[in-house]
């Protein structure tokens, strides 16, 4: 079993019981005598009573060693260890799994795909694994229906998925895959300029604007076909979430068959009779993922019912100039978040341009509490929706930005759910952001901006429990900070570094002097 990723496992136990029962019998074979003075039948039962008793603790303490393997990856990228949530996939298992995996034995990845399957064997007697080089054994290959170097069959419950991979990621997500019971349908809204899902996925900006900003000027510039929400789709796909778009202005209804539904960023105003079908797919029992931009403005209808749930929308930007990504204070950064399992597993995120929430009284069976907020150095100015301006943002009044001039932290998501309509309704869940690019293919991939995407729509998708895994999204290495991490770096290399070499010169000069 796999050691590596925790200092004292249950199985590191055993290795230590191991090597204490070998180092007594080594304490023991120092200490006894090889032979005692009695008779000739009184040594010899004494020698095969010593031998006997060794060779009985020696088998004993190699079957436990062999019942619990322990696994150590010395290596600096840990490449020969499985990444830490293919293992606890294997660890939730519940039920019976099959995992066959058929590799080249001249192929360096295949041999460690092979490996790594091996170890992931370990973790759960519920998953069984059968490796193989269908070269060697062509009957295994064919039993299983292997087509492929570097593929794997997982099979459970009279399903069946066959994947060519030598990445464990995507075999535990197969895994999850094959054990899903039903179809969860998540939709995408369009019709407002949204995201869209469909879109390619590379990295992409706003164009028109120069230095690529996503502030509130940013908001007032038409969107490129190539700005959408394309990762954070095929991360979903991998999961084995069905994804469909929707247009409810079309369509006339928002269809019941949407588990999760994803307004991504929308630019332009509902309609009343949008708003009402918004409302009309909470009150039975829906999901909304909100993330409502800088400059969008809520239909009276839609404020009404975002008023429901004890949320306000200003107008308005969160400045941050304590936490923030590199060196804009408008790319709020988040470092630390309240225990909830839509934000669990995240780290840092930030958001480039965020209007901020303000939470009030809920409607009697709902309960709105803050997900995300900023640091208390963050202050807001005023933005203009994206309907009143023009491609320069006007600029905000002296007495608007003092009103919001006071420093204090601001709420930027909040996590909703109860019931709409009374005893009528059936129990909603929300989450409403004041952000949509966080999650787009621009910043989808960095930090622990994906993770937060993910596991929000699994909130929602009331499939919080369990491990949250997808298709990992391939970026340049880079080193990112936030402002204040860059200070300090710049404080510690640049000044602190020089002065100390010239403390330690003065040092030494006084004391040869």
């Amino acid at each position: 079993m796999h050691e590596g990723h925790t200092a004292f496992s249950h199985e590191t136990w055993w290795l230590i019981g191991w090597l204490v029962a070998v180092a007594v019998l080594f304490a023991f074979a120092v200490a006894l005598p090889l032979k005692v003075r009695r008779s000739g039948a009184v040594s010899l039962v004494y020698s095969v009573g010593i031998i006997a008793g060794f060779a009985a603790v020696l088998v004993v303490a190699n079957m436990a060693l062999d019942r619990h393997h322990v696994h150590f990856d010395l290596t600096r990228e840990k490449i020969y260890t499985p990444s830490p949530r293919a293992m606890q996939v294997m660890r939730d298992l519940g039920q019976p799994v099959k995992l066959a995996y058929f590799y080249r034995a001249d192929d360096e990845r295949g041999r460690r795909a092979k490996m790594i399957v091996e170890l992931m064997g370990d973790l759960n007697p519920l998953l069984e694994v059968v490796t193989a080089d269908p070269n060697k054994e062509p009957g295994v290959a064919r039993a299983f229906g292997a087509k492929t170097y570097n593929s794997a069959v997982v099979a459970a419950g009279g399903r069946r998925l066959v994947v060519a991979t030598v990445d464990e990621t995507e075999m535990a997500l197969a895994i999850q895959r094959v054990l899903r019971q039903h179809v969860v349908r998540v939709c995408f809204m369009q019709g407002h300029d949204e995201f869209r899902p469909d879109n390619y996925e590379f990295h992409t900006h706003v164009e028109g604007l120069a230095g690529h900003e996503h502030d509130g000027a940013a908001s007032a510039v038409i969107r490129a076909a190539g700005h959408g929400i394309g990762r954070l789709r095929r991360a979903l796909e991998s999961m084995g979430y069905e994804i469909a778009k929707i247009t409810p202005a079309l369509d006339g209804q928002i269809p019941s068959g949407c588990r999760v539904v994803i307004a991504a960023s929308p630019r332009t105003t509902f309609l009343p009779e949008e708003s009402e079908m918004l409302e009309r797919y909470m009150k039975q029992g829906g999901a909304l993922l909100a993330m409502f931009d800088l400059g969008f403005s809520l239909e009276p209808g839609l404020a009404r019912l975002m008023h429901r749930l004890g949320i306000e929308m200003p107008q308005a930007q969160v400045i941050d100039e304590k936490s923030h990504y590199a060196t804009s204070a408008e790319m709020v950064a988040v470092t630390g978040y309240d225990k909830h399992p839509a934000t669990r597993s995240v780290s840092f995120t930030f958001y480039p341009g965020v209007r901020p929430l303000v939470l009030g009284e809920p409607d009697a069976g709902v309960t709105v509490v803050p997900l995300i907020a900023s640091s208390r150095a963050s202050t807001v100015k005023p933005v203009a929706a994206v309907a009143e301006r023009e491609v320069e943002a006007p600029r905000p009044t002296p007495a608007a930005l003092a009103a919001d001039n006071l420093a204090t932290s601001r709420v930027l998501a909040a996590a909703v759910e109860g019931t709409l309509g009374g005893g009528e309704g059936r129990p909603f869940r929300a989450i409403v952001m004041g952000d949509g690019d966080f999650a787009s293919n621009s910043f989808f991939p960095f930090m622990s901006n994906n993770h937060l995407a993910i596991t929000m729509v699994r909130w929602l998708a009331r499939e919080e429990q369990g491990t949250a895994i997808a298709t990992q999204v391939r970026v340049p290495e880079l080193i990112l900070l936030t402002g204040q991490q860059m200070q300090t770096v710049f404080a510690l290399l640049v000044a602190g570094l020089p002065l100390s070499v010239l403390a330690l010169g003065g040092l030494v000069w006084w004391r040869r002097r």
